[in-house]
């Protein structure tokens, strides 16, 4: 997470922020996970966990894709 947050705070190369963002994302969603899992989980179940938080992670992403355009036009229709 702080190599990310140094990639993208150097200001010399575009090539360098676009690694660190992407970087920072993942960085931040394993740090959402592994905050979560308890010290004592062993490795197995501590990569089910991980494996759980991601999918769904991933099922929200999937939802907010699907509803956008409805809920787009939805306020474009109520004003």
């Amino acid at each position: 997470m702080c190599l990310a947050l140094l990639l993208i705070a150097q200001q010399r190369s575009k090539d360098l922020y676009q690694i660190g963002l992407p970087l920072l994302v993942v960085a931040a969603f394993l740090q959402v996970a592994f905050g979560n899992i308890p010290p004592r989980t062993g490795v197995v179940r501590s990569l089910l966990l991980l494996l759980l938080t991601w999918a769904i992670i991933g099922a929200v992403f999937a939802v907010s894709i699907v509803l956008a355009p409805d809920l787009i036009e939805l306020s474009r229709s109520g004003s």
